[in-house]
Parts: C-alpha cells; structure tokens; sequence
C-alpha cells in the first residue's frame, strides 16, 4: 500500500491576493488556477519551489462561517513546516519580501527554525533539519 498527503486546503478571503503571497512573496509555484463555474469557485494550487508531491489548495471561504477560520487554521499554533535546504538563504530572502517573523532564528537539536506568518496569520516553521529527517 502507498499513500501519501496529495494537497492541504488553506481558507482565504481572496484567491488573488492568495496567489500574490505565496508566489510573489514566498517564492511558490502556481501548479493549477481553474475556474469551476458549476460551483462558482477556483481550484487554486501552488507549492514550494523543488516540491513534487504535497501542495497546497487555496480554498476562498464560502460562507461566514469558514470566514472566521481564515488565520486561525490551527487555533494560533503552528499549522505548516516549510522545509528548505538553505535557512540563511530563504530566511534572507523572506525578511527581504517582508514576511513578518513573530519568533526568530534558532538552534535547536534538530535543526534550524523559525516561524513566521502567512498572509492571513496562519504560522509556519521555517525549517532546514539537521538530524537527518
């Protein structure tokens, strides 16, 4: 048996604004935008640069009620890990775009991490493991 964690769904407020953020701010690919007019919504998916298999849909909230988990994915802790094989460089590269760090870079045995916030205040782990993960 094989399985693996084909896409994640993140709640937006808008699929533009969405898309601007993490291609032109974190550096994703857009992989797919297609309009699907029998539910009047996008199928949006980008991915992080060198990445073939988990992406990321960008889900527009459908109602009020969806609107109020766009940020608060995972209720303030941190919702996604972004791999990278260079700290330094991508976390250089992201100050230098202006995504806000809420904690700074650290050593920990494991690896090198910091979090910062997407968008909407969702918080991700910049991460380049060191263990060998």
């Amino acid at each position: 048996m094989s399985q693996s964690i084909a896409l994640i769904a993140i709640v937006v407020r808008d699929y533009d604004e969405a898309i601007d953020f993490y291609i032109n701010k974190l550096g994703f690919t857009l992989v797919e935008d297609t309009y699907q007019p029998e539910q009047d919504k996008r199928w949006v998916v980008v991915r992080p640069p060198g990445e073939s298999g988990t992406s990321l849909l960008l889900a527009r909230a459908a109602s009020d009620h969806q609107e109020t988990f766009i940020g608060n994915q995972a209720g303030g802790r941190v919702f996604l890990f972004l791999q990278t094989d260079d700290f330094w460089r991508d976390h250089a590269t992201m100050m230098k775009a202006g995504i806000r760090f809420t904690r700074e870079p650290k050593e920990a045995p494991y690896g090198i991490v910091a979090v910062f916030e997407d968008l909407y205040g969702n918080l991700w782990d910049l991460v380049q493991f060191t263990d060998g993960r």
